[in-house]
């Protein structure tokens, strides 16, 4: 008997994720009005990951044991490479999806010709606050296409601006592999903003469907509650490889030259936040010297608690400094 392809294939990389794996799989398993598959690639897990996996084989539920702990970027790689569906869809092990949530994402992209659709996000929050969109419908209904300019500058560190780079995109599986593209190994944050960035810059039109399909929990523990200065520097090696395979347009480099800024604001402030831990005045002052727009992101929530013992510094800075772009409203991205 012939196996007919799926329509969608989820892409699961689970570390450590007994408690929640199971409701991610149940949620992709039960998508209306199409048909999928779930690869689930776990990172070397220590508790009952695999075995939780393992459960569903007679539910077209593929497991993939990795030989090595490779990260987020890895796991992915090696479920991408096992899918067989038209689609590929991302799907965090301790996030949920909604039933209808694939049908209308392949609808509305295959009525438009594209490769990517994305949709927005309900927060779910571990505190139990109500849940929120990150986006509202209209917002996103007023924006039914993605660009690359507005993907890049919306994903610069720390700024005021809504972030796209957290929306979970679905691609079309024929394009990823006709450009042979796979996420980036070296970054642990930051590395699915960098597989949408390519499939744009190759070309890959990106469809918004402005309602909420996928719950995005937010917990303590994941890799990138805590951005720490190594993460911004693979982003930044990151970035130039990406300039080094892609050409882009005036528009896009832009962009992409306010993303590095941000980079190096974020760095250089991390370094700041540093230099106050460690009590070193004199490395605070050339940090801040060296780059005074890192100080502003003291207003973020993150600093606060140094905010005192840095205000002898910040009159160093000249107040005429252009800092209204950066508000430290943040939310965490699971790697």
């Amino acid at each position: 008997m012939t196996q007919t392809q799926p329509d969608v294939s989820f892409i699961v990389a689970a570390y450590n994720a007994a408690g929640t794996l199971a409701k991610a799989i149940d949620s992709a398993l039960a998508q209306r009005g199409v048909s999928v598959e779930v690869i689930v690639a776990d990172d070397c897990s220590t508790d009952e990951t695999r075995a939780i996996a393992a459960s569903y084989a007679d539910r077209n539920v593929k497991l993939l044991a990795l030989a090595r702990n490779g990260g987020p970027a890895a796991a992915r790689n090696e479920a991408l490479s096992a899918a067989t569906g038209r689609w590929l869809a991302v799907l965090d092990s301790d996030d949920t999806v909604e039933p209808d949530r694939l049908r209308r994402m392949i609808g509305r992209a295959e009525k438009a010709g594209a490769q990517i659709a994305v949709d927005n996000l309900r927060v779910i929050r571990a505190d139990g606050t109500p849940p929120e969109t990150m986006f509202t419908e209209q917002s996103l209904a007023e924006t039914p296409e993605l660009t690359l300019p507005v993907f890049i500058r919306s994903n610069a560190l720390f700024q005021t601006t809504h972030n796209f780079g957290y929306l979970k995109p679905i691609f079309q599986h024929a394009f990823i592999e006709r450009h042979g593209l796979r996420f980036n190994e070296a970054l642990k944050v930051g590395e699915d903003y960098l597989f949408l960035a390519s499939v744009m810059a190759l070309g890959g039109r990106c469809v918004i469907e402005p309602i909420p399909g996928y719950d995005y929990q937010i917990r303590e523990g994941s890799i990138s509650r805590v951005l720490a200065l190594h993460h911004i520097d693979a982003m930044i090696e990151g970035d130039k490889s990406f300039l080094r395979d892609y050409t882009l347009d005036a528009e896009a480099a832009a962009a992409q030259e306010f993303r590095e800024r941000s980079l190096r604001r974020g760095r250089a402030f991390l370094i700041l936040v540093q230099n106050i831990k460690d009590r070193s005045i004199s490395g605070a002052i050339k940090t801040a010297w060296s780059n005074p727009s890192a100080v502003a992101h003291l207003r973020m929530p993150i600093a606060i608690r140094i905010h005192r013992a840095l205000a002898p510094l910040r009159q160093l800075i000249s107040p005429r400094t252009d800092l209204t772009a950066i508000d430290g409203v943040t939310r965490s991205r699971k790697g």
